[in-house]
């Protein structure tokens, strides 16, 4: 039997007994609109972010995927800088836009807040630490733009 005449089945044999499907449960219809306010580029949206990633299962019904990969291929911390919360946020950014298709028009947007990101890290710096700061920022900001 084929696995469509095996779930017609079981479904007709629930209907039979009376017992109705479960409706499938729907995203909340702001999801667009949550999604973007966790991807601006202002520290406002970022907080929101954050704050939303340490509580997820309070998310649960939007269907958002928080998995990470860190900072992919390079380093989360480097030369010492804590940019790892950046590239998660970026992450969460370009997976959640890939699946609901919009990811091209939105993908600028998304480069530009991991670089806000970590220029806020930046600023925890002074002097020559605050300089590499902000060059490292540009450099994975540019590979970003470039191959993200």
């Amino acid at each position: 039997m084929t696995k469509t005449r095996t779930t017609l089945a079981v479904l007709g044999s629930a209907l039979a007994l009376g017992v109705a499907a479960a409706p499938a449960q729907a995203a909340p219809a702001d999801k667009p609109q949550v999604l973007s306010s966790f991807t601006q580029t202002s520290a406002t949206s970022q907080n929101a972010w954050l704050a939303a990633n340490r509580n997820q299962s309070a998310w649960a019904a939007y269907g958002f995927d928080w998995s990470t990969d860190g900072c992919t291929q390079a380093p989360d911390n480097p030369f010492g800088f804590p940019f790892d919360n950046a590239c998660a946020r970026h992450d969460f950014g370009y997976r959640n836009y890939k699946a609901a298709g919009q990811f091209d028009a939105n993908k600028s947007r998304l480069d530009s807040a991991f670089y806000e990101d970590m220029k806020r890290v930046c600023t925890g710096y002074t002097g020559e630490k605050n300089t590499a700061c902000n060059s490292t920022a540009w450099t994975y900001y540019q590979a970003v733009k470039i191959f993200g």
